[in-house]
């Protein structure tokens, strides 16, 4: 059975990392459930990213060069365009003071790394509204 196409456009995900095979890893399972995505390997990139299209949901990891995760939250946050984007941190990081640090800085929520690709898109389609 075919499924039908959606009436809306894709939502758009912007996906941050440092690792070039996590960020494949992202454009894969986000494509595969027809999301649009744009990669930026740091928060740097990610806010010339932000600079040029406005997404519908950040995922981002907390450990990367020139600007980690934390400020790159801390920035969009700041932000007036992007301030509402949710944004879920990806990572390897387990630590309740982490994920609490995370929370009181504006993230909307925290997925483990190696991420199942189920999980993570049942979790956007969470966060996303409509």
């Amino acid at each position: 059975m075919m499924s039908q196409a959606l009436a809306t456009p894709a939502a758009h995900v912007l996906a941050v990392d440092d690792s070039l095979t996590m960020r494949e890893l992202l454009r894969s399972a986000l494509s595969e459930a027809g999301y649009a995505v744009t990669l930026a390997s740091d928060g740097r990139e990610a806010l010339v990213r932000l600079a040029e299209t406005t997404p519908d949901l950040i995922v981002t990891d907390l450990n990367m060069p020139h600007l980690d995760g934390f400020g790159l939250i801390e920035a969009v946050r700041s932000g007036v365009q992007a301030a509402r984007i949710p944004i879920l941190v990806l990572t390897t990081e387990t630590g309740a003071e982490l994920k609490d640090r995370a929370r009181r800085m504006g993230a909307t929520g925290w997925i483990g790394k190696p991420f199942d690709d189920a999980a993570l898109v049942a979790t956007i389609r969470r966060v996303l509204p409509g």
